[in-house]
């Protein structure tokens, strides 16, 4: 009987290159399985990444590319990134595949609004429709507040108003108070009935104190964010807004705690458009785009779907094959040998998208390329947090359940460029 042939490790993912050698963490881990720890921010240092091979990558990987390549690459994509948003229809194929190399530090702010909402769909590849598309929606978010962000009290004030437009002035302003024989039981406030708009109000009202919770502790080292300006004070008005509409339209799903975390890069970024307009309409935009973004992980933050071929757990799981695929002998130490189970870690890896593993400019980076991916940027994200948990690959062979799970709860600051560039090539040699 012949014997099978263990699965070779790749030689590239023995190369010095990909690994971190900082000893720091940026958060304290939480208890396992809690999946959202209160957000903590320490400043630090990021490490030193060699730039030499211990080891010789094997013929179908590249070498990854040095700072230097990084800058060229970064400028060169600038100016593609120029031409491309220049054109009067835009090729998005092009768009994607120029957008996936990343953006400079000095192109970011000017070009990412554009780039991100043509990416999630919310404006259309002829730049001819940008204005009457951008208005449409809009005006379409304004009346989403006027109606969904009022109290029931005003909304039966309107509805009787609107039975007793034909009454002259006077009788209108005696009337506009409804009396006690005039309030129906459906629209009195301790009415119990599933219909009744003030038993509706009441129920918001806990997931409203909870948003409100949430906001207040999104990036609280962000002055962006939080703090006593006006600035901060109207950017949670506006982070409140979007969240509170969003579970008023989607009672499927209503809020789920993270949500604030990835509705956090969407409306710093627009928020931050260098076009006055745009930026004073950022609260719109932001809605638009974190509803297209949410539409490929909605399942992930449905509770009903958690055990489901597309929920959470699924996705953890398919993150499991994926190492496995790429690093049989990471995977049997990880999952048989220590027992870390993956969901102790990558749940909120998925989750929330990243967004608390990295520094929040390296976020907006990663984010290029998840939003970039033409298949989505589900698969993007699985690629990257596979290339993760590469990048810690010795100490994770070398660690037990305590250390590795330490590791893999508090990921240690890395080089993102390397991170993109192992995610890539797990793409590649998956092709």
């Amino acid at each position: 009987m012949m014997m099978k042939k263990k699965k070779q490790v790749p030689e590239w993912l023995n190369s010095s290159l990909w690994y971190s050698s900082s000893d720091h963490h940026r958060f304290d881990p939480p208890e396992p399985p809690s999946p959202l720890p209160p957000p903590v921010s320490v400043s630090e240092d990021p490490p030193t990444i060699p730039t030499n091979h211990d080891a010789s990558p094997s013929s179908s990987i590249s070498s990854a590319p040095s700072a230097a390549d990084d800058t060229s690459r970064h400028g060169h994509a600038h100016t593609q990134l120029l031409v491309e948003l220049s054109r009067k229809v835009i090729d998005m194929r092009e768009l994607r595949r120029v957008a996936s190399q990343g953006l400079s530090d000095a192109a970011a702010q000017a070009l990412r609004p554009t780039l991100w909402k043509l990416l999630l769909g919310c404006l259309p590849p002829d730049r001819a429709l940008w204005s009457s598309e951008l208005a449409k929606k809009r005006s379409q978010y304004k009346h989403f507040k006027d109606d969904l962000l009022i109290n029931p009290s005003e909304i039966i004030r309107r509805m009787h108003n609107s039975t007793s437009h034909d009454i002259d002035d006077a009788k209108f302003q005696s009337r506009t108070l409804l009396a006690r024989s005039q309030i129906t039981h459906g629209d009195h406030p301790l009415s119990l009935r599933k219909t009744s708009i003030w038993n509706q109000f009441f129920r918001d009202t806990e997931i409203i104190e909870q948003i409100d919770r949430d906001v207040k502790r999104t990036h609280p080292d962000m002055h962006f964010f939080s703090g006593d300006s006006q600035f901060a004070k109207s950017n949670q008005e506006a982070f409140k807004n979007i969240l509170i509409i969003f579970a008023k339209l989607n009672p499927g799903i209503r809020y789920v705690q993270g949500m604030n975390e990835v509705l956090a890069p969407l409306f710093y970024v627009f928020r931050n458009d260098p076009d006055e307009e745009n930026a004073a309409f950022a609260e719109a935009d932001t809605f638009f785009c974190f509803v297209e973004l949410l539409s490929g992980f909605q399942d992930n933050f449905c509770k009903q779907l958690d055990n489901s071929l597309v929920g959470i757990r699924s996705t953890i799981t398919r993150l499991s094959q994926l190492l496995k695929e790429h690093d049989e002998e990471l995977w049997r130490h990880l999952e048989i040998t220590t027992k870390v189970n993956p969901q102790f870690y990558a749940f909120r890896w998925i989750t929330l998208l990243l967004t608390r593993e990295f520094d929040f400019s390296d976020i907006l980076h990663i984010w290029d390329t998840l939003l970039s991916d033409p298949e989505g940027p589900k698969e993007t994200l699985l690629r990257v947090c596979c290339a993760m948990l590469i990048l810690v690959r010795r100490r994770l062979l070398a660690g037990d359940f305590t250390s590795n799970l330490k590791l893999l709860q508090s990921y240690p600051s890395t080089n993102i460029s390397h991170l993109l560039h192992v995610a890539n090539k797990l793409h590649v040699q998956s092709v």
